[in-house]
């Protein structure tokens, strides 16, 4: 919900870190592979209770996750593999996140292992939408290689969630569920979209 206006705002502002990356001689899927790294490590910190350090490198690494795509059209080396790494690379990162925290925190196990799930319908409902909302024609604003179907919960809030976990850890058995709630409300929503965008599709 709020990745659009977030890209949009980057992009404009944005200039200095694309000459840098250029005069680096970095590809955009350099930059996607260090925005992995440095979610992997975010994962690591969580691991080692390094929680605050943690955030830090977490948001590093979605500022590189969203200016990859960003240099990859100033520079005119947009792919449809640099789209898909983008998008194997994010669902990565967000997942080692959740394996850090239920080895932080196994207490809360299902919670952990419910998220996942919610993870995985939320991601293959934003694909399976967006694939048939390009197949109508449907306008897409997001400039994305890979177009996602919107939803209350994207990359932005899963960064707020995990920085809410991290700065308040015992109220975790409360703000998971909340998290959880949220990707479920997400869930419902993209199947609904579904069915009345798609409703008498051939």
């Amino acid at each position: 919900m709020i990745d659009n206006p977030f890209r949009t705002r980057l992009a404009a502002s944005a200039g200095p870190c694309i000459k840098l990356l250029s005069a680096l001689r970095l590809t955009p899927n350099q930059v996607s592979c260090m925005g992995l790294a440095l979610g992997l490590a975010a994962a690591g910190l969580v691991a080692a209770g390094y929680f605050m350090t943690a955030i830090v490198i977490w948001w590093l690494s979605r500022l590189l996750d969203g200016l990859d795509g960003i240099y990859a059209r100033a520079s005119n080396q947009t792919s449809d593999f640099g789209a898909f790494l983008d998008i194997q690379f994010d669902m990565l990162a967000y997942s080692a996140m959740i394996a850090a925290f239920y080895w932080q925190f196994p207490d809360l196990a299902w919670q952990w292992l419910l998220i996942m799930l919610a993870y995985v319908l939320c991601i293959s409902g934003a694909l399976g939408l967006g694939s048939f909302e390009n197949k109508k024609g449907l306008t897409d604003e997001s400039k994305r290689g890979l177009r996602l179907a919107v939803g209350l919960a994207e990359g932005g809030e899963t960064g707020l969630a995990y920085t809410v976990f991290l700065l308040f850890p015992s109220l975790l058995p409360i703000t998971t569920w909340v998290w959880l709630a949220i990707l479920i409300i997400t869930i419902i929503a993209r199947f609904l979209l579904a069915r009345n965008e798609l409703a008498g599709s051939a």
